[in-house]
């Protein structure tokens, strides 16, 4: 049921965010392939329990002009780019506003090491 909602979420947004949430769906679905995905409060999560919101590892959040990427754990994250923007407690995001944003083989790393954080 998490990525019909999902689906429906990212059909539901203007372009171009809804053009940058689906490029970034399937970056994030491959980077962490063990994840459950969902929607809590709101916006799709990807989480490592069996359910949305257990164990979360990272976000999507679209606001008016950009979506977020974020993750939980984000601020323990390696980020040479300098990209990652810290928030609260231990997270830590980057704001989307086009696809041309996106950089696969970045947010790949990303999510990797946020899923490995979150099984020791």
């Amino acid at each position: 049921m998490g990525t019909t909602e999902i689906t429906d979420y990212l059909r539901g947004l203007d372009a171009p965010l809804r053009e940058t949430g689906e490029k970034l769906r399937p970056i994030v679905d491959a980077g962490l392939p063990e994840a459950t995905a969902g929607m809590w409060h709101g916006h799709p999560t990807w989480s490592l329990g069996d359910r949305p919101g257990q164990r979360p590892v990272c976000l999507v959040k679209a606001y008016r002009s950009y979506l977020t990427f974020g993750f939980w754990r984000g601020q323990e994250l390696a980020d040479p780019s300098g990209r990652l923007v810290p928030g609260a407690r231990r997270m830590a995001a980057v704001k989307l506003h086009t696809v041309d944003e996106i950089d696969p083989a970045l947010f790949t790393g990303w999510l990797r090491r946020a899923g490995e954080l979150e099984t020791r």
